[in-house]
């Protein structure tokens, strides 16, 4: 058998992975101080500083409770419109139907 082997075969590749510690509460911390650091002062370019970098978009994200009961309240009013249209199905019929039926005998 060993003679029959005319190449070497290549032996396996070795990763060396060595896992690093990463806190994403910290680093953002860090970036906002950065941020508030750079655009300290009163000037003209501080103030749009502030409102263009993102403030607004970030503190909705962060409120995870508010985009909760938005879509509690959304599913809430879907159900009471599939029950009101039930119920008036339900009238209708029971008021309407005898008489449809009697009307095509």
């Amino acid at each position: 058998m060993a003679l029959l082997k005319f190449f070497k075969l290549p032996k396996n590749q070795q990763y060396d992975y060595k896992p690093r510690y990463w806190d994403p509460n910290k680093e953002e911390l860090q970036k906002r101080i950065r941020e508030a650091e750079e655009r300290k002062g009163s000037s003209a370019e501080a103030v749009r500083g502030r409102l263009a970098a993102g403030g607004f978009k970030r503190g909705y994200a962060a409120d995870n409770r508010l985009r909760q009961r938005q879509v509690l309240r959304s599913n809430l009013i879907l159900v009471g419109i599939i029950v009101l249209l039930i119920l008036l199905s339900y009238l209708f019929l029971t008021m309407y139907l005898p008489e449809i039926v009697e009307s095509l005998q």
